[in-house]
């Protein structure tokens, strides 16, 4: 099966947002890798979570360095030949983002990403009170680097 590097903005764009949901790796003695939800706007990549401590928070603490997994939703199945099972893979692409997380402590800027962040879920309109900004943790990452792949390209669908 073929892969090739994705070169083009727009495309690696439309990867990143076709998404529904990403997994955050954060740097760590042993593996830690989460799911969670985003917003994209290139150069930034925007998260949120609770502010209690966790985890996640701790290790942030000790290093802000991410990486961060996007894979298109619409993956199919294709060989070379049906008999042959190392000739199997999934036609479908992905991007990878490296970058460093800040946390967005003013209140305004917090709206606006949560506005925006939402905006990728819904077109409904939502509000928050004080408190729920108050108490998000925004998270802010600008992306150091971004590499994109499309693999598994066959002529044959399974």
């Amino acid at each position: 099966m073929k892969t090739t590097f994705i070169t083009n903005t727009q495309e690696i764009d439309d990867i990143i947002n076709s998404c529904q949901s990403c997994v955050v790796s954060f740097g760590s003695n042993e593996p830690y890798a989460l799911p969670m939800n985003f917003a994209y706007r290139n150069p930034y990549i925007y998260m949120h979570s609770g502010p209690e401590e966790g985890h996640k928070l701790e290790l942030l603490a000790k290093n802000p360095n991410v990486c961060v997994v996007f894979m298109s939703p619409n993956q199919k199945l294709v060989y070379q030949h049906p008999d042959v099972g190392c000739s199997y893979s999934m036609n479908a692409k992905s991007a990878v983002a490296f970058g460093v997380v800040e946390f967005v402590e003013e209140s305004t800027e917090k709206r606006e990403i949560m506005d925006f962040f939402m905006k990728h879920y819904t077109a409904h309109p939502v509000s928050y009170g004080e408190a729920a900004i108050a108490h998000v943790k925004v998270w802010k990452i600008k992306i150091d680097k971004l590499t994109a792949k499309h693999f598994g390209q066959s002529q044959k669908n399974y």
